[in-house]
């Protein structure tokens, strides 16, 4: 396996990632760029698309932000509105899997920014058909979480004639270098398919199992026709193309203004990311790392490395302490209990998925990565490569705002709004 001479990604990224005659990836390519861009510049550039689709009022939405209770949902509102004086209107996919952290996070996101949110719950019933499928024939158990948060807002744009839909961060840019800021690439169908679904579009779903689903169950996740996102001249930009990206720090100024809230995560070190899902950095992470040979502590090292706070060494000995932590029992009996599936089932299908290009047995016959990336330590040009760390990276886990609740059940549906 190949490996990044300065960051922790490998060959196998499921993004596509290329690498120089350096050993250096793509995606620490394309990252030099936040430390050259003229961001102030960009920002110019980003009030201008603002300028053009704000409501002269102030009385009408004028673009859509999609968010949720965790990742960076807190910046980017209070970028648009608060920087740019755009008067959003929020839009959430429920995923199903919610803590009570998330509903909280989610509710006080609404109320201290004063925004309007739509919030749009799939039948359970459906999510769980949706997943039986995606569990079934391609270990998926987020498909539906995917395709929801990834279309609703499209749908929403259609719908109510809002064009302007406002993302944060491009992913395929971000970490493999899959484009350029200067590119200023926008939200695309093809995209959405071939990397966020992982190639399944809905009717692909449907058509893999039409003994279960039926089209009233794949409908809430079809993406518009080309003549409706024409008629309604929707289009969807990314901030990360505008705003140097920074994940860490974008969090920590947002818990200093609102009160964002964190947690440990399962099998990872970043406390701000995903917090409002029982399953993602848990079971479906673990998934992940079976499909590929790594997880999101890897993600997030990388990230850490390119932002020089953590160096190749340490990104790789926070990586190894998560990396084989199993689910948590908490949160493979209740994704048991949710789908209706026995634990051996569940185990069944994953190990159906393990990548046999990557994973084989030991002596003891225990599986492990064939070539992990502690045998890629001293390779040439990595010290040549290397980044001068420039602080330390320390992740705050914050106090509960309510210290007495135990999250040990799914949240569909709880309160949506908080008391100033």
């Amino acid at each position: 396996m190949k490996y990044c001479n300065r960051c922790l990604y490998p060959e196998n990224h499921p993004l596509n990632i290329t690498f120089d005659d350096k050993g250096v990836c793509s995606g620490c390519r394309v990252h030099e760029e936040k430390d050259t861009l003229d961001w102030h510049g960009r920002s110019k550039k980003l009030k201008k698309i603002f300028d053009a689709y704000k409501s002269p009022s102030g009385k009408f939405h004028d673009c859509i932000i999609p968010v949720n209770g965790a990742r960076d949902s807190y910046f980017i509102v209070h970028t648009v509105k608060n920087i740019y004086g755009m008067n959003p209107l929020l839009v959430t996919y429920n995923k199903h899997y919610n803590t009570n952290l998330g509903i909280r996070n989610l509710a006080y996101l609404r109320t201290l920014l004063g925004c309007d949110i739509l919030n749009f719950t799939v039948s359970p019933s459906t999510a769980k058909k949706i997943t039986r499928v995606t569990l079934r024939e391609f270990a998926s158990i987020y498909w539906h979480c995917l395709a929801g948060e990834t279309v609703f807002p499209v749908q929403t744009a259609v719908r109510f004639k809002i064009p302007l839909i406002v993302w944060g961060v491009h992913q395929g840019c971000d970490q493999v270098g899959m484009f350029s800021h200067l590119d200023e690439v926008e939200m695309t169908r093809k995209y959405r398919k071939e990397h966020d679904l992982m190639g399944h579009e809905s009717q692909d779903i449907l058509k893999l199992d039409s003994s279960i689903l039926n089209e009233g169950d794949t409908t809430p996740f079809e993406y518009p026709h080309d003549k409706e996102l024409e008629k309604a001249g929707v289009r969807g930009i990314y901030l990360s193309n505008y705003i140097r990206w920074d994940s860490k720090k974008q969090h920590e100024d947002m818990i200093k203004l609102y009160g964002y809230e964190t947690r440990a995560q399962h099998r990872t070190f970043d406390t701000y990311n995903d917090t409002d899902s029982f399953i993602y950095s848990d079971l479906h992470d673990y998934i992940k790392y079976l499909k590929h040979g790594y997880g999101k502590a890897v993600d997030h090292a990388s990230r850490e490395i390119r932002l020089k706070r953590l160096t190749r060494d340490e990104g790789i000995a926070l990586a190894s302490k998560y990396e084989n932590i199993p689910p948590s029992p908490l949160g493979v009996s209740l994704f048991c209990e949710w789908l209706g599936i026995s634990e051996k089932d569940l185990w069944f299908f994953l190990e159906q998925k393990r990548n046999l290009k990557i994973w084989e047995k030991n002596s003891s016959g225990d599986w492990r990565i064939s070539d992990h990336i502690q045998n890629h330590k001293i390779e040439k040009d990595i010290k040549a490569n290397a980044l001068t760390k420039k602080e330390n990276c320390e992740f705050q886990i914050t106090p509960s705002k309510n210290p007495l609740e135990q999250e040990n059940k799914y949240v569909l549906v709880a309160r949506g709004f908080r008391d100033r």
